[in-house]
């Protein structure tokens, strides 16, 4: 492609690479993956992908929502209802509607005694309010069966989907209206948020954990829910949006800084501070009486297993530094917790020294932050990296409209000084001169004070050009005095 190529081509062949690199990304799961949910997503995905690309080429206005169109279908739609209707998926969709069939019925999503993998809930109360519709569809009874057993109900309590729509609901809520997005090219049409929402929805980073188990998308949806309204100078709406992310995965426990170091730099202190608190009264509100409940499960299955310091083995064993050197024994673990902590107290110092000031900028501190952690950790998965990709990916596709920083801390203005040079220029009156403002009326002009004050002449010097001043108290020529009556033009 040349210097001579149009803009409008240039873009259309960036759509067209785009969609062939996703291809290209989701056939390689049917050749790789040894997982059968994986395999099902990467064979429906690549074909929507590969239609999406040949869309973008078509020589009209609707390529483009074609192609979002297509790969919507191919790699969320298609196979997502087969997932769903085949009951097949990650073991995280079962242990969502498990934990929240345990919270309805027991008051805590956690079992007493878990013996293999399966039975661990390794998140926080909160995600099992995500479980609950599984849990009541199966407890509705229709003529002596059970409503669960019905194609219908088993769709609409699959915890993916309530997974994805709490996702979605969230971008959708900080969402800019009416602005270009960075996906769209300055020549070209604007391209509207939901339009960019769709494309990032059937990109892979997120059609593939929507499909297979939807777990991570909740919480990250609420902490860029978070990082919008703090741009927008909404502490309390933030805190409440950190509250709900960090009730599900401790993992969200970060953004709790990142949001009040943007907040500290752009609306101030209190702002921040109160940010903060309602954070974690809300996170201690949802999280402690599941944890006053079976405080002992609780702890064990929710930090000790995913750091692999349980009873069993965590499924979550990518070859990440972090993982290495944990498999070294005792000492390698320590040196990967050594490293972790080390990590935090880098960008705790980061976030006090060099603040974010703007959405982009924090989100992009969060990712560094949770890429750091999930690098190091002594246990997990190279797919929990598509959680910081994502974040960067969303402050380049919905940027937030965030406030100037002179909003929160206004310049204290001087008290206006009436001067000659700002009052507006009289309107000429016909033979009767320039109309001046008269003073407000009074039984006596010359002796009242503001008449007084108003006679005395000004220290202040003229700009040059400008008339010479008259006396407010002095009648204009041509102007009968108040209190009398006009002459009308026929006298």
């Amino acid at each position: 492609m040349n210097r001579h190529d149009s803009p409008d081509r240039r873009h259309t062949a960036a759509w067209c690479g785009g969609w062939l690199l996703a291809a290209g990304w989701a056939g390689a799961f049917p050749l790789l993956s040894g997982l059968g949910p994986h395999r099902t997503w990467g064979t429906c995905a690549a074909v929507g992908y590969l239609l999406a690309a040949l869309a973008t080429l078509l020589p009209t206005r609707r390529g483009r929502p074609l192609s979002i169109a297509l790969a919507l279908t191919g790699a969320v739609a298609v196979p997502l209802l087969a997932l769903v209707l085949t009951g097949r998926g990650q073991s995280e969709v079962g242990v969502i509607e498990r934990s929240g069939a345990l919270l309805l019925h027991t008051g805590t999503p956690y079992l007493a005694e878990p013996r293999t993998v399966a039975e661990y809930t390794p998140y926080l109360p909160g995600m099992a309010l995500l479980g609950l519709p599984r849990a009541l569809l199966d407890g509705l009874p229709l003529g002596g069966l059970s409503l669960g057993g019905l194609p219908f109900a088993r769709v609409a309590g699959d915890a993916r989907l309530w997974c994805a729509a709490a996702f979605l609901a969230c971008l959708l809520r900080s969402a800019p209206a009416g602005r270009r997005t960075a996906l769209a090219a300055p020549t070209t049409p604007p391209l509207d948020p939901r339009t960019a929402l769709a494309a990032l929805t059937a990109s892979p980073v997120v059609a593939l954990p929507l499909c297979v188990s939807g777990v991570d998308l909740p919480m990250t949806g609420l902490c860029w829910l978070a990082l919008t309204l703090a741009a927008r100078r909404r502490p309390a709406l933030a805190g409440l949006a950190l509250a709900a992310a960090c009730s599900l995965k401790w993992t969200a426990w970060p953004a709790v800084a990142v949001v009040t170091a943007l907040l500290a730099a752009t609306a101030g202190r209190r702002p921040a501070l109160r940010a903060a608190a309602v954070a974690v009264g809300g996170t201690a509100l949802l999280v402690l009486p599941g944890a006053l409940r079976s405080p002992g499960p609780m702890l064990h299955q929710v930090f000790a297993f995913p750091t692999g310091r349980g009873d069993l083995p965590t499924p979550a064993a990518s070859p990440l530094p972090g993982r290495l050197l944990a498999d070294l024994g005792p000492p390698g673990w320590y040196a990967a917790v050594g490293l972790l902590l080390l990590a935090a107290a880098a960008l705790a110092v980061s976030l006090l020294t060099h603040p974010p000031r703007h959405p982009a900028a924090a989100s992009d501190r969060l990712a560094l932050g949770l890429a750091l952690a999930f690098l190091l950790a002594p246990a997990g998965r190279f797919g929990y990296l598509a959680l910081p990709v994502l974040l960067v990916l969303l402050a380049r596709v919905l940027p937030p409209t965030a406030l100037p920083a002179s909003a929160a801390f206004p310049a204290p203005s001087p008290s206006p000084i009436p001067s000659p040079a700002a009052s507006p220029a009289p309107s000429p009156t016909p033979n009767r001169g320039p109309t001046r403002p008269w003073a407000a009326h009074s039984s006596s002009p010359t002796t009242s004070r503001p008449a007084k004050a108003a006679s005395k002449p000004s220290s202040t010097p003229w700009p040059p050009g400008c008339p010479t001043p008259t006396s407010w108290s002095t009648p204009p020529p041509n102007r009968a005095p108040i209190g009398t009556t006009p002459l009308s033009p026929s006298r």
